[in-house]
């Protein structure tokens, strides 16, 4: 008894059971809707089964005011419950994952968040270019950083601007210091 308190209350435990709870406040929701679309259908079926058997007006209005109004009413209210259960239950998926990304960073060992707000991504000199590719990057940079088919690039092309610099790792505009200094011919 005493080890499934500790469990819930450890901080790995914590969001699990707050997930688990949101989710399954969604969905007596969804079954309420459920049961308000099936009663609303078997009402109004019945309606219409008992006006289609009575050939006056004054005999029909009974069956229409305890049936079909009744029923339609129940098919509106499931259905504004289904989509509002719905809505609920994709903003309790996207809240769970929001948090398995929060948990991600959170284990990211090293530095803490306002840290790696401020640590840049890339500072490596060394400039690289996929071939085929038409963006600049610095050699750390993730987007490249292990790709084997990442080279330098032409100092041709740099001075000519056929590359345009990496929004992520923003290299600099200039040459990398291990290019030549005037072009090949």
């Amino acid at each position: 008894m005493r080890a499934a308190q500790t469990d819930q209350t450890s901080p790995e435990a914590a969001p699990a059971a707050s997930r688990a709870a949101r989710l399954r406040a969604v969905h007596p929701l969804l079954w309420a809707a459920y049961a308000a679309l099936a009663t609303g259908a078997v009402l109004c079926v019945t309606g219409w089964y008992g006006i289609s058997g009575e050939r006056f007006a004054e005999r029909q209005l009974p069956y229409l005011a305890s049936c079909t109004v009744p029923g339609a009413a129940l098919i509106v209210a499931g259905a504004v419950l289904l989509a509002h259960g719905r809505g609920a239950l994709a903003a309790a998926r996207v809240e769970e994952l929001y948090g398995l990304l929060v948990t991600l960073d959170d284990q990211v060992p090293g530095a803490g968040t306002a840290e790696q707000a401020v640590r840049p991504l890339a500072i490596s000199d060394a400039l690289l270019i996929v071939p085929g590719g038409g963006l600049l990057h610095r050699a750390d940079c993730p987007l490249v950083s292990g790709k084997a088919d990442a080279v330098p690039p032409d100092p041709r092309d740099l001075r000519a601007g056929a590359a345009a610099p990496c929004p992520i790792c923003a290299p600099p505009p200039r040459l990398s210091p291990a290019d030549p200094a005037g072009p090949e011919d």
